[in-house]
């Protein structure tokens, strides 16, 4: 099964944004993730919604970020890409009838309300700032070397 990864490309996106602190375009968003600027552009749409990114039109427009990095943490950005689902894993059966499906049922949604509860407490605790931080750290010793930043 294929992997959700629309929270981690939109940091991915955001951190650029932040690293070069000036407006660019959908199209050179959509080249550091190898997709569609369509893809960029609808994703961004939900982040601006939520004041977390502005765009511009025409010549030296494009996307900004227009909020403060220490104080959005990775669980408003989860939340403003329409928090996908923790998990691929269900139950079989919504309603089952036998007792055994029930006592499965039970234990296992239980676990997963547990785990994803704890996921989104550690997302409350890491801001954007702490993500460009973890970013300008490894960039400058990976810069002082003879590679630049590749994708």
């Amino acid at each position: 099964m294929k992997k959700d990864s629309k929270l981690s490309s939109i940091l991915h996106v955001l951190l650029h944004m932040a690293h070069y602190n000036r407006p660019l375009t959908s199209e050179a968003l959509a080249g550091f993730l190898s997709t569609n600027p369509v893809v960029v552009r609808r994703t961004l749409a939900g982040l601006r919604d939520a004041g977390y990114v502005d765009s511009t039109k025409g010549h030296g427009g494009g996307w900004v970020l227009v909020c403060d990095l220490q104080q959005i943490t990775l669980r408003q950005i989860y939340e403003a890409v329409g928090a996908p689902p923790v998990f691929a894993m269900g139950n079989r059966m919504d309603e089952p009838r036998c007792l055994v499906e029930r006592a499965v049922n039970h234990r296992l949604e239980n676990t997963f309300q547990e785990v994803e509860a704890l996921l989104l407490q550690r997302l409350d605790a890491i801001t954007l700032a702490d993500l460009a931080a973890d970013f300008s750290h490894g960039y400058q010793a990976h810069c002082s070397g003879e590679h630049g930043h590749e994708h």
